[in-house]
């Protein structure tokens, strides 16, 4: 079967509450291959392709560190089968020259990947059964990241005016603050509008 490479498009809102859709790109076509992930997987995709560092390392950031240790290299994440709606995925892992397969949920895969730097395949066969093609409106298909939404009982930010009458010092000290907390989304926000005030 001839293996087709992917790369991260895209992360946005799913239609149901708590799920997010990635969008996954061919790099030698026009096709997305959109999958429904959970919202902590999708802050750990996030957080990485961001490079928010976050105060403790997450659940995604342990196995990394725990495959450094042990000598255990990820060399790629392969989408290998999609079965009644659900995409299934493997890591494909080398220690001390010993190759092997590890299954895994298509989202943990992902994360791994991009903490890894590997590369992420699937199948000819699943994009030609699962891989849609946006129309050319750019508005439809925005490539920024689509963060989780902070917990109810946690205090919010304002995505408008309050952000933007904040001082340099004052957005400073609360992405400290968001980071400290393990608040990545507020904390997405707030370097946003650092790095904007920076241009």
């Amino acid at each position: 079967m001839s293996r087709v490479k992917l790369s991260i498009s895209g992360l946005t809102t799913g239609q149901t509450s708590g799920s997010y859709t990635l969008i996954l790109s061919e790099e030698q076509g026009k096709r997305k291959l959109p999958i429904v992930i959970g919202s902590f997987e999708a802050q750990a995709i996030a957080i990485e392709i961001e490079k928010i560092v976050p105060f403790r390392p997450m659940t995604h950031d342990l196995f990394l560190n725990f495959c450094k240790a042990f000598d255990i290299h990820i060399h790629e994440a392969v989408i290998y089968n999609l079965h009644e709606g659900v995409f299934h995925a493997k890591l494909i892992c080398e220690q001390q020259g010993e190759i092997r397969e590890i299954d895994a949920r298509t989202s943990d895969a992902i994360a791994l990947a991009v903490r890894f730097k590997c590369p992420i395949y699937t199948y000819a066969e699943i994009m030609d059964q699962a891989g849609v093609i946006f129309n050319d409106d750019p508005e439809s298909e925005s490539e920024e990241l689509d963060y989780p939404e902070e917990p109810q009982d946690k205090p919010q930010v304002s995505k408008g005016d309050e952000i933007t009458r904040m001082t340099l010092e004052q957005l400073h000290t609360r992405l400290e603050e968001a980071i400290r907390v393990e608040d990545y989304g507020k904390a997405a926000r707030l370097r946003d509008e650092i790095q904007r005030r920076k241009k």
